[in-house]
């Protein structure tokens, strides 16, 4: 597959954003690529959410990808979804989601790069990047270990953890196919102009 943007646009509320509200700002800056990221929403309100912000992506031509729940991205017709290590296996993912659809899967080492690859994953986020970050990481991975995953594996890879509009050339740089992006854009203080800004960065 191939990405629509370079930047991949994570729906999350950390910021404090409704996330239809804040979908919704991404799309009228021209993301065409965004996950939808509620770690915290009860189940209803994370289908709500997703059908909502699904319907919209789908009036810009934009993908939508869900983070970690194979049936709601199913049950919003979403482009695909994103599991973790600790997630449902690929396969059932996969199962869930249907034909047709995309599976990314989180990975942290060159091993869990190969295996997605391996078991027919679509794309693979590796990270993290760098240190700080939503997650406040400590040991990140680096930028030549993502080169080495780049090396590794020939799925599109989309880089995360830290990154922010002043790094996205470096990853890109480093083999990474796209760069997803949460503090940067959750907490800028206009989110338009700062997704606008990370669409025009290029290498």
């Amino acid at each position: 597959m191939r990405f629509p943007s370079h930047f991949y646009a994570i729906v999350d509320t950390a910021g404090g954003h409704e996330p239809v509200a804040l979908a919704q700002i991404l799309l009228d800056a021209g993301v065409m690529l965004m996950q939808l990221r509620l770690k915290d929403a009860g189940s209803r309100d994370f289908l709500a959410a997703a059908r909502a912000i699904a319907g919209l992506c789908r009036n810009h031509r934009a993908m939508l990808i869900v983070n970690d729940r194979a049936d709601i991205a199913k049950l919003a017709d979403a482009a695909g979804v994103h599991v973790g290590q600790e997630d449902l296996p690929l396969e059932a993912a996969r199962q869930i989601v249907g034909a047709g659809k995309v599976v990314g899967v989180s990975t942290h080492t060159v091993e869990q790069a190969l295996a997605a690859e391996q078991y027919g994953a679509d794309y693979i986020g590796y990270g993290a990047i760098y240190s700080g970050g939503l997650k406040n990481v400590r040991n990140a991975q680096g930028i030549q270990r993502l080169r080495e995953v780049r090396a590794a594996v020939r799925l599109p890879i989309v880089a995360i953890g830290g990154i922010t509009q002043a790094t996205v050339p470096d990853v890109l740089a480093a083999g990474a196919d796209a760069a997803a992006i949460i503090t940067d854009v959750v907490y800028a203080p206009d989110i338009k102009a700062k997704a606008n800004a990370i669409l025009s960065t290029h290498l």
